[in-house]
């Protein structure tokens, strides 16, 4: 028999008593509706064994290959602000791991394949709408440049699950460079349980930062690491216009991918307190509140980290450890800012640093704003103008005369680095590379996962899908996706959780 899957299974041998071995439901009918035939060739795999019938029965849970040992994993979280003790995987169940073509360490993970000892309520199924949202959003993000979690297939399951009506049920197969989350820290610490802390900040450090493992700082150097990987990923979302739509401490990922395509969306007129998520009442996970959040998520993560840090009891030890790690949690809004004003550099096409270059990007999001223009194309078609053609960024603008004054200083900048004709043809092609044509429109994604679920009609979302895979081309036939929602549908959209 072929074996099809080379799987390792560290997680559960190295982390006794972090999660609960258990099997995956059988379902009635598999059917694959997306399968990853790149991210399988990144893995190892063969696409032509599993794109087809003998794929759907693993990846909808019919069938455990060889060598995985499923387990659910135990974690907790902050929710919205407040503390829930115990979350854990309540439908999804980490296979195992592979070793990918580039000898990184990859896990993966069903989500949907039923109850688990964590599941509380919930019935632990998925829907074919979530489930193709999160393949579609996480692909996008990876053709964007971004570090995220992906789908190496969808199944439908021939099951209905019941959540406000009747949808068709799907499992979502999952690649991720570790589900580690600070969640996954807080149960444990919630429990003090200091040796399975450190048990998982010692397996953390191993995979994540092994130039780390035996040294005498290791967990605050792990925090450190951790830290800036979040401050770098979240600056990549403000740059793109990602709103994730609920960044609970269970969604923050120590490999600094991202993680959970529940609620999400892309900004179109630039609001930095734009909020879709239809379960974010107050806002706490708006657009703009991102990096600060994020910062309030790291936090939680040093605290349990601190007895580690500290070393021992000692009044003196463990203050010096609080010392330390605020340092770390302080230093995070520089961080980002940094990651932030590299990207936005780069979208304005400029190449070397500057002091003004900060108000020049700030001067340019307040401009956006007080115009309600469209992020993904006010960047857009700054590049347009970079090669001498301003008239389809003016037609974005009501008050085009006040783009004029940022248009001046903004050419001022650039040619300081030169200011030749082919410096500015070279500055547009820079720029385009960097600045999107093509997002996931929130419009065209409801289409696309309206038509799978509710008519089993796939064509909308292979197409859509083809678009964003290539963000930076704007081509003919991928016109209507590069083109934003009208103002009303926007005004009124409203993403959910899929839960």
């Amino acid at each position: 028999m072929t074996v099809l899957f080379q799987f390792e299974n560290t997680y559960a041998r190295d982390l006794p008593g972090c999660s609960a071995p258990w099997q995956p439901a059988t379902v009635p009918a598999p059917n694959l509706l997306f399968f990853n035939r790149g991210l399988a060739l990144e893995l190892g795999l063969n696409p032509e064994l599993l794109d087809g019938p003998d794929g759907a029965v693993i990846f909808a849970g019919n069938h455990v290959p060889e060598g995985a040992e499923p387990l659910a994993q135990a974690y907790a979280g902050h929710q919205f602000g407040g503390f829930s003790p115990q979350l854990g995987d309540g439908r999804a169940l980490l296979l195992g791991e592979i070793i990918d073509d580039l000898g990184q360490r990859r896990d993966l993970m069903l989500k949907g394949s039923g109850r688990t000892p964590f599941s509380r309520r919930g019935d632990g199924k998925a829907a074919v709408g979530p489930m193709l949202r999160e393949a579609l959003i996480g692909e996008a993000m990876h053709a964007l440049g971004l570090p995220t979690t992906r789908a190496l297939a969808v199944t439908a399951t021939g099951e209905t699950v019941h959540r406000e009506r009747a949808l068709p049920g799907a499992v979502l197969t999952r690649v991720a460079a570790s589900h580690l989350r600070v969640g996954t820290f807080q149960y444990f610490s919630a429990r003090r349980d200091t040796e399975r802390v450190r048990l998982l900040a010692d397996y953390a450090v191993a995979r994540h930062d092994p130039d780390l493992v035996g040294t005498p700082d290791r967990y605050l150097g792990l925090l450190r690491r951790v830290a800036q990987r979040q401050a770098t990923l979240i600056a990549g979302w403000m740059n793109v216009g990602f709103i994730h739509g609920v960044l609970n401490t269970d969604n923050v990922a120590l490999s600094g991918e991202t993680i959970d395509y529940g609620p999400c969306a892309f900004l179109e007129a630039y609001d930095p307190d734009a909020v879709f998520s239809s379960i974010d009442h107050g806002g706490r996970y708006a657009y703009g509140n991102q990096p600060p959040v994020t910062r309030w998520n790291l936090a939680r993560l040093a605290e349990t980290l601190l007895p580690l840090i500290a070393g021992a009891d000692s009044e003196a030890a463990v203050a010096r450890a609080v010392e330390q790690a605020t340092e770390v949690i302080d230093a995070v809004p520089a961080w980002y800012e940094a990651a932030l004003l590299r990207g936005q550099r780069a979208k304005l096409g400029l190449v070397s640093d500057d002091p003004s270059d900060r108000a020049l990007a700030e001067a340019w999001l307040t401009l956006l704003q007080a115009q309600r223009v469209d992020f993904t194309l006010g960047w857009r078609r700054l590049a347009d103008a970079a090669d001498r053609n301003e008239e389809p960024l003016r037609a974005l603008f009501t008050e085009p005369h006040e783009l004029d004054a940022w248009l001046d200083r903004w050419r001022a900048r650039a040619d300081r680095e030169g200011s030749s004709a082919a410096d500015w043809s070279d500055r547009a092609a820079r720029m385009r590379q960097v600045n999107p044509a093509v997002i996931p429109r929130n419009h065209r994604v409801e289409e696309a996962l309206a038509a799978a679920s509710d008519d089993g009609d796939l064509g909308a979302f292979q197409r859509l899908l083809a678009a964003v895979q290539r963000p930076y081309d704007e081509t003919p036939e991928h016109a209507e996706y590069v083109a934003p929602a009208p103002a009303d549908v926007t005004a009124c959209y409203r993403t959910f959780c899929g839960t």
